[in-house]
């Protein structure tokens, strides 16, 4: 989940979305939910299905969201 929230920081810093709100808006995920787990990672009720946007339209590398192997972005 720790890496979930770096790599949204990540494209946050990037200037690829505005902001939490933008990322929550285009993915259909509860933005009150995120919040309030990034404040709490053992709340439970982070979704798996986070991370896929991150995947395909961000080219966060899997591997590293999952496993915390290799570098953050794929090349």
């Amino acid at each position: 989940m720790e890496r979930f929230y770096c790599a949204l920081d990540a494209i946050i810093a990037m200037k690829r979305i505005r902001g939490v709100n933008t990322y929550c808006r285009l993915y259909d995920i509860d933005r009150r939910n995120l919040i309030a787990n990034r404040k709490d990672l053992e709340r439970g009720w982070f979704q798996v299905s986070w991370l896929q946007p991150m995947v395909k339209e961000y080219g966060v590398s899997a591997k590293w969201l999952l496993l915390g192997a290799g570098k953050m972005f794929e090349d």
